[in-house]
């Protein structure tokens, strides 16, 4: 089973407005709201894809009560941590041909919350045989959070995927117990140096040959429409994927966390792991749903993914 983890979940609202205006009253005949999140985004596909999955954080309220409801409508089976405060809504306001983003910040979690979750999350793991964690960490947790989930994992022999930036991606990697993946974008990972982006193979082998990075079984880079650069054990791999036709970008890198843990969950070759994850990423950008696939399409992208060893 692959335990997916969103420590900050959403109900994440989109309006579509053609005449947005400010300072006035906006009308619209339907909304989109979605159970939010980059590790529930995860936790979709991976269900689209067949596999077993529960997905565990920290929920609380009507609204955490309404993001329950909608991962059983999807059949995904979930074990949340319940607080008494509400969890957050995300409004998107499309207009224009542009994207206004209101977000909230969400729930303030006490040091004692924190401890309860890890004990529920340890429990969790003598079920799981691969971990994701997506995300923003809720307010009130220290930025190491992250890392203490990461070491129960090795103490319990499961593989641990990270996906998250900024102060809590540096945390991860500085810790003396390295997570089995990471899935930073070329920008997070540029980021994390105060460095400029630069698409460059020998700046980036080098990079990711640092001592920070050691331990770290699988580096996985996203370059967007450009694939990915990829550091597996002492090895690297260019991978490149076709020109498709993107409907919404967003959370595309959820479903390549999706992809790579399912692949890595089945013990796939280094090739077919690195194309699985960037095929459910695609995939993801041709839906117009966040966390969706078709995977009717999944073969012939599939194919068309190609990756190269890098000397």
């Amino acid at each position: 089973m692959i335990l997916t983890v969103t420590m900050n979940p959403s109900v994440d609202i989109s309006y579509s407005v053609q005449d947005f205006k400010l300072d006035d009253v906006n009308r619209m005949e339907k909304a989109r709201k979605t159970a939010g999140g980059k590790g529930l985004n995860v936790a979709r596909v991976i269900k689209q894809l067949g596999e077993d999955v529960l997905a565990t954080g920290v929920l609380g309220g009507t609204i955490g009560d309404y993001i329950t409801q909608e991962l059983m409508k999807s059949e995904i089976k979930n074990d949340f941590f319940r607080i008494n405060q509400e969890s957050r809504n995300c409004i998107a306001i499309l207009h224009d041909g542009k994207q206004t983003e209101i977000l909230e910040s969400g729930p303030t979690l006490s040091e004692e919350e924190g401890e309860a979750f890890l004990e529920k999350y340890r429990g969790q793991l003598s079920e799981a045989s691969i971990v994701t964690i997506s995300g923003s960490l809720p307010k009130g947790l220290e930025s190491g959070f992250y890392r203490q989930m990461v070491e129960m994992g090795q103490e319990k022999g499961i593989p641990v995927i990270v996906d998250t930036s900024g102060e809590s991606l540096k945390q991860v990697l500085f810790y003396k117990v390295k997570p089995f993946a990471i899935k930073p974008n070329i920008n997070e990972l540029f980021q994390l140096f105060d460095m400029k982006w630069n698409m460059n193979v020998s700046n980036l082998k080098q990079l990711l040959t640092i001592e920070l990075f050691h331990g770290i079984e699988w580096i996985v880079v996203s370059l967007g429409g450009d694939g990915a650069f990829v550091k597996h054990g002492n090895n690297f791999y260019r991978v490149t994927i076709p020109s498709i036709d993107v409907v919404n970008p967003v959370g595309s890198g959820d479903a390549t966390v999706a992809g790579l843990a399912v692949a890595l969950d089945k013990q796939q070759t280094v090739k077919d792991v690195l194309k699985t994850a960037m095929t459910t990423g695609m995939l993801n950008t041709m839906e117009t749903e966040t966390g969706f696939i078709n995977l009717e399409k999944f073969d012939s992208l599939f194919d068309l993914v190609k990756v190269t060893k890098v000397d």
